[in-house]
């Protein structure tokens, strides 16, 4: 049956209405996921800054920590040279430095040594262990701070800078050799060791003149007026950083507050010397 005229009318509005609302609907679709698409990007944008931002932020963290450690670090040392720098009070590198320092007894002779690498290598003056003759002892020992007797074994000498170099087993906190290029005549020292049999004594003093000529016509020598007495030779001339700067080595016989030792870094060449002499390596 034909539709009237009205009926067509009719049907084609709805048509109409609901192609233009297909047409709209599709639109605002398009419209959403266009907006959604931008949302995202966007967010991921921010997301991408915000992290960032954080890892900046971590990096910075980071180095204000290690800054405020360093920082720490430096206040430490330089509390720690402040102490040790005042003529009263010099028990901070004292208290560091004398586990390090060991008694050396023979059968002809006593002295005193310390320990330059934590393995057991000792540093003394090569006459604590030679009799009036020159002779080298037949027993040597080493008494520890914390009195413990060792046998030694002797790993070379040098007779000209009067250096020789042992070997004791075990591992030990060793004490650092400084440079003496950097000596300042009239900073303070100490000086360890054993005098007259009086183990691990100190005295202090200050650097009265570097590069003074020795026996050897050698100025390799650091005049200190630090008490040295029989038993101090092979010891240890400390300065206020804690380090090793001479090896007390002699004093000049009817003189006061004259007494000489070798400069560190003659001792480091004399030991990587022996060493190298002996165990083919350096030690320092």
């Amino acid at each position: 049956m034909a539709l009237e005229k009205k009926h067509k009318v009719i049907i084609g509005g709805v048509s109409s209405v609901v192609v233009i609302f297909m047409i709209v609907n599709g639109i605002l679709l398009y419209t959403l996921f266009i907006k959604q698409t931008t949302d995202y990007n966007s967010l991921d944008s921010k997301i991408q800054d915000t992290q960032s931002k954080i890892s900046e932020l971590s990096e910075n963290l980071l180095q204000t920590k290690q800054n405020i450690e360093a920082d720490l670090k430096a206040s430490k040392e330089e509390i720690s040279l402040l102490k040790a720098s005042a003529s009263a009070d010099f028990s901070g590198v004292i208290e560091d430095a004398i586990p390090s320092v060991v008694t050396i007894r023979t059968d002809v002779a006593q002295g005193t040594g310390f320990l330059i690498t934590d393995d057991g290598y000792i540093v003394t003056n090569a006459h604590v262990l030679a009799d009036s003759k020159g002779y080298l002892a037949e027993n040597i020992q080493a008494i520890t701070y914390e009195s413990e007797t060792l046998s030694v074994e002797f790993i070379g000498f040098d007779g000209e800078f009067d250096i020789a170099l042992l070997k004791i087993s075990g591992n030990y906190n060793s004490i650092e050799l400084g440079d003496s290029d950097n000596i300042q005549i009239g900073e303070k020292v100490i000086a360890i060791g054993n005098p007259l049999g009086l183990q691990f004594s100190v005295s202090e003093g200050i650097v009265s003149a570097v590069d003074r000529e020795g026996s050897n016509k050698i100025k390799a020598y650091i005049q200190t007026d630090a008490a040295l007495n029989p038993g101090n030779s092979g010891g240890p001339l400390i300065n206020k950083q804690g380090k090793v700067i001479g090896i007390n080595n002699f004093k000049v016989s009817g003189g006061e507050s004259l007494g000489f030792a070798l400069e560190s870094n003659y001792i480091k060449e004399v030991v990587n010397s022996i060493a190298q002499e002996k165990l083919q390596k350096n030690l320092l």
